[in-house]
């Protein structure tokens, strides 16, 4: 249970992410799936329940130990977040230069290896002005996956960008997925990208996106969380969602 000014905004959430799992959260505006994520990362305390991330119930965690499990997550945020005054090499290398006890050799090899994961190797020495909308999202997932991360949230990473440049990032999420295996979750509003992860495989050989066969799954489960008016609607795979017979789910995939 959370609420602000005594007004709920999410009651009554319960779920789990399994280890390798990506799931996807829904809903329209103000439904609180950005809340999820803070929640999870223990920037937000709720006024009941308990939260347990990677083992630790976090509700009970002392702010400083909220910052050791932070180290073992990744985060995406909206608008990338980047840092205007920093070089890409920096903005990704902010966690590892933050820690302290990391080499300037070990920092600049994982960058690289960052960077070059993303394609973007060559943007190390520009600023972030420099860069179009798409390749500073792309920067931001560098960031977030350069310490290997046990959990990645992502806070709707291809929101506000043009179709071709979406299907770029979400592509780079489904690599993630299927070359790290790194449990995610994902909020998005467009309910395409979560149908296209789903459907998609990520071929190393071919270095990029695959569409599944008809009816086959991936290696990673990618499940499909719904919410509406602060509680949870749905809580299943896309064959489930698909199957729905329940009127607002069906109206919302239509």
């Amino acid at each position: 249970m959370l609420a602000f000014e005594d007004k709920p905004v999410l009651d009554g959430i319960s779920f789990s992410l399994a280890h390798g799992e990506t799931k996807a959260i829904f809903g329209v505006a103000g439904s609180g799936k950005s809340t999820l994520l803070k929640l999870a990362m223990g920037l937000v305390r709720p006024d009941e329940g308990r939260i347990f991330v990677l083992g630790n119930d976090i509700t009970r965690m002392r702010e400083e130990e909220l910052f050791e499990l932070r180290r073992q997550i990744g985060m995406v945020f909206q608008e990338s977040a980047l840092f205007d005054s920093l070089t890409v090499r920096d903005n990704v290398a902010y966690r590892l230069m933050e820690e302290g006890d990391v080499s300037e050799q070990e920092i600049n090899t994982r960058v690289r290896e960052a960077l070059s994961f993303v394609e973007l190797e060559h943007t190390i020495d520009k600023l972030p002005s420099e860069l179009s909308g798409g390749m500073r999202r792309r920067v931001a997932i560098a960031r977030a996956i350069i310490t290997h991360p046990e959990i990645l949230l992502y806070d709707s990473p291809a929101g506000g960008l043009d179709p071709v440049t979406s299907t770029t990032i979400i592509e780079l999420i489904v690599k993630q997925r299927d070359v790290y295996k790194t449990s995610s979750l994902l909020v998005t509003h467009r309910l395409q990208d979560a149908f296209v992860m789903a459907s998609h495989y990520f071929d190393k050989q071919a270095n990029r996106m695959l569409p599944l066969s008809p009816g086959a799954k991936g290696d990673v489960p990618i499940g499909f969380l719904i919410l509406r008016d602060g509680k949870i609607i749905f809580d299943g795979d896309v064959q489930q969602l698909s199957h729905s017979r329940d009127e607002y789910i069906r109206e919302y995939i239509s």
